[in-house]
């Protein structure tokens, strides 16, 4: 399944809902909306804009850290840093994915009852310039010890997706790989091929 996280600063074409039409078009499996320097209310406006794109399509809306704007917006999931997971306070009849850093949080994670994993980051990356990749071996560590789905992220490309498909992942997501394409659609389209041609088909 291929995920695609946003982050508006990263559009040099076009405006950003145009480029929430492109992955929406060019079938991307969800879009996990991440503009965490936005406040509130913003962040609550856009996310309606998205959700109206969304509307109807394949493409699963999950909201990055606010329950509260998912519930509002009535997104499929909610992405959520570790810790704000372990202490959620307010329930959410939905997805919730878990963005874990190490082995233990990801066994935490799901006996917590987590949907999915967001495990990274695992190639070296802009958006985490300057800190050690975890490499495939973290997936495959990951894998021995959970059954829950688990989405690769950071730095992932066309030339190293067998590497991560081989390593256990049941899916990737990309930011920056998508944000700044020329032709979204057109790249999200390829993605979309690659991990339905590579990836065990999962229901998230």
């Amino acid at each position: 399944m291929l995920f695609v996280v946003t982050n508006r600063k990263l559009v040099e074409t076009g405006n950003f809902l145009n480029k929430i039409e492109q992955i929406v078009a060019g079938g991307a499996g969800g879009i996990i909306l991440r503009e965490k320097d936005l406040p509130f209310d913003e962040l609550l406006l856009l996310a309606k804009k998205v959700k109206a794109i969304t509307e109807g399509s394949a493409t699963k809306l999950i909201i990055s850290q606010s329950i509260d704007i998912a519930i509002e917006v009535e997104a499929a999931g909610v992405q959520l840093s570790f810790e704000p997971f372990t202490n959620m306070k307010k329930q959410f009849n939905g997805l919730i994915g878990v963005s874990v850093h190490s082995v233990e949080e990801a066994v935490r994670a799901e006996d917590l009852g987590a949907s999915y994993l967001l495990a990274g980051h695992i190639y070296t990356t802009e958006c985490k310039k300057g800190i050690e990749p975890r490499g495939i071996s973290f997936i495959k560590d990951i894998k021995a010890k959970t059954t829950i789905p688990l989405v690769a992220i950071g730095g992932i490309n066309e030339n190293n997706i067998d590497d991560v498909y081989e390593s256990g992942a049941q899916g990737v997501a990309l930011m920056s790989l998508i944000m700044e394409a020329e032709d979204c659609f057109k790249r999200v389209g390829k993605f979309k091929q690659l991990t339905n041609t590579k990836f065990n088909k999962i229901v998230i």
